[in-house]
């Protein structure tokens, strides 16, 4: 009975109630946050159904976690090539089969809509992604043990490879936010692969070179003209000029930001209270919701909710350095640079540091499709404690 009992400690121990618990918390405040959302939206529909509606997609991905938390590394690895090629498939099924609703709404054919559940794959494709990746990547450095530049630039040509597929698709929706997501999962995952810094430098040298030359030409006349020829839209081009003056066309481009940064400037130190919403922000319930918080709980309870991230990355860190197995801390890798970048990204197009993307705010967002993904990635970081860490009873740890 004793020994019986040390067992049950143990397992107990192994799942990651700091986690949990900072997940937890995030979900209550998207509840509160979507509730007054809706509550002071004209024709908005009810409050209630809209927060019901939420909290099943919160139990799905509650679901979703204790069933990813009962697979170990060996078993998730077997899967990463299924769930990548039918994330592939569903990306490739959407173009045919999308929401025109949705499209007209946002540019994109990115949303199936089955009567009034919508559901967007790109979400779940990238769970599915970030698994194949570290496949690709734990493959290649167990038959390169020694980092050599030849071999890395190999690497390199396989993580494109993989990322090639989701980047094209995603074009061919016009969905350029997520693909951006995909692009700093990759980012992530290749810093921490062990690559050798005579291919880190010049490559990251690289992107800051690609990425100014992309500020210069989505700022010049003559650069949107190219852009256009390759596929860019004049409403890409709309946020940008909105992010960069949103003071100069209020009613139109750039309402939605000055709005959004109207409500949280009204916030002040302390907020205006709950449910005391006095400016509107359209789809505040969704890609604007951190517009809610500033302007209800002001500056403090805007710096609660980023604190609450930090502490998820940091148990979500400390869990990979917890772990021994390559592959799991790769998956790591890619779920917490998923986070982060939603986050940064969220909160700054909010307050109008970043360009508007229509990226959710991770747990807090309305949108099924958006915290289903992001409730498996929480997933895979407790299957990781749960079967790999010191805590782990009567076994060793698997170096797979």
């Amino acid at each position: 009975m004793q020994t019986l009992q040390r067992k049950n400690k143990s397992e107990g121990d192994r799942i990651d109630y700091g986690v949990i618990f900072s997940v937890m918390m995030l979900a209550l405040v998207g509840l509160v946050s979507i509730y007054v959302a809706t509550t002071h939206d004209p024709g908005g529909g009810s409050a209630m159904k809209m927060v019901g509606v939420q909290a099943l997609w919160y139990v799905l991905g509650a679901i979703a976690i204790v069933v990813i938390m009962q697979f170990d590394s060996e078993q998730l690895w077997k899967i990463a090539p299924y769930a990548y090629a039918g994330g592939l498939l569903l990306l490739l099924l959407v173009l045919r089969f999308y929401s025109t609703a949705y499209f007209v709404q946002t540019g994109a054919k990115s949303w199936f809509a089955i009567g009034p559940l919508t559901f967007q794959p790109s979400e779940l494709m990238k769970p599915a992604f970030i698994l194949m990746l570290a496949m690709v990547v734990s493959k290649h450095n167990e038959k390169y043990a020694v980092h050599r530049v030849w071999s890395d630039m190999f690497l390199i040509a396989k993580m494109v490879l993989t990322f090639l597929p989701v980047a094209v698709l995603l074009k061919l929706q016009n969905d350029f936010g997520t693909m951006i997501v995909f692009l700093a999962i990759v980012g992530g995952v290749m810093l921490v692969s062990g690559m050798t810094w005579k291919i880190l430098l010049p490559l990251i040298a690289f992107v800051v070179v690609v990425g100014g030359g992309a500020v210069l030409l989505v700022t010049q006349d003559w650069g949107r003209e190219i852009l256009l020829h390759f596929g860019f839209h004049q409403y890409q081009f709309n946020r940008i000029d909105a992010w960069m003056n949103p003071s100069v066309d209020t009613s139109s481009t750039s309402y939605q930001l000055w709005q959004s940064m109207k409500a949280i400037g009204s916030g002040q130190m302390f907020g205006r209270g709950f449910n005391n919403s006095q400016v509107y922000v359209p789809v505040r319930e969704s890609d604007m919701i951190f517009s809610v918080i500033g302007e209800n709980f002001g500056f403090a309870g805007s710096c609660a909710v980023i604190l609450l991230y930090f502490l998820l990355i940091y148990q979500m860190i400390q869990v990979t350095f917890d772990t021994k197995n390559e592959f799991y801390a790769y998956v790591s890798t890619g779920v917490i640079m998923m986070i982060v970048f939603h986050v940064f990204e969220n909160i700054g197009m909010s307050i109008g540091l970043l360009p508007l993307t229509g990226i959710p705010l991770p747990f807090i967002s309305q949108g099924g499709s958006a915290l289903l993904g992001n409730m498996i990635g929480i997933g895979f970081i407790m299957s990781m404690r749960f079967h790999y860490t010191s805590y782990m009873f009567g076994g060793e740890e698997e170096d797979f």
